[in-house]
């Protein structure tokens, strides 16, 4: 909590100890988003390179990486209600 609140500039009040949400709809909109972002790696890397094969290599290996880190990430921020209005 102290990183948060000196990194972010977020008070400690702004800090909630648990998540709003379930870690499996973390994981599911982590999923959706990274198979849009494999979508557009393995374009980018196929335009770039001009071969399917490597381009489709390089989208899966740098997106499972981003997955996870992804996924630390948004739990992360699921815990801060800075910049959320109260239900």
């Amino acid at each position: 909590m102290w990183l948060a609140s000196r990194v972010f500039a977020v008070p400690p009040s702004a800090v909630t100890g648990s998540p709003r949400q379930l870690r499996s709809r973390a994981l599911v909109k982590t999923l959706g988003y990274r198979l849009l972002m494999i979508v557009v790696t393995v374009v980018v890397a196929w335009v770039v390179l001009g071969d399917v094969g490597d381009a489709v290599s390089i989208g899966i290996a740098a997106n499972v990486v981003k997955t996870g880190l992804y996924y630390v990430y948004e739990r992360f921020w699921d815990r801060i209600a800075w910049g959320l209005s109260e239900p």
